[in-house]
């Protein structure tokens, strides 16, 4: 797996306000066949995504990144979506991210 920095300040996606105690981290892994160009994470109690984290960048097939979760909450039950180059979208929800402590897109 290739570690990569998407330019120094996409070094680490950051969601919502500065960092807190409480703040989540964990790795993104594209393995997929197909870049990754948008990310949405957002609160499992949330109805609606927030922001594109990778905001005009992309994760290529192979790659991960580190994301850090800055929103203030004490959750660690987050939903995903993520859009690819090929056109595919696909929506993960109900994750402990605390616990995975990665997530990975693949074309399985």
């Amino acid at each position: 797996m290739k570690r990569i920095l998407l330019g120094a300040a996409l070094a680490t996606l950051t969601i919502g306000s500065a960092a807190l105690a409480e703040d989540l981290e964990f790795f993104l892994i594209n393995e997929s066949s197909a870049d990754l160009i948008g990310f949405n994470i957002s609160a499992a109690s949330s109805d609606a995504w927030e922001d594109n984290l990778l905001d005009g960048a992309y994760l290529a097939p192979g790659y991960e990144i580190g994301v850090m979760i800055a929103d203030g909450l004490s959750t660690c039950v987050y939903d995903i979506r993520g859009q690819f180059s090929d056109g595919a979208e696909f929506e993960d929800y109900g994750l402990d991210l605390c616990d995975m402590g990665s997530y990975t897109f693949s074309d399985g």
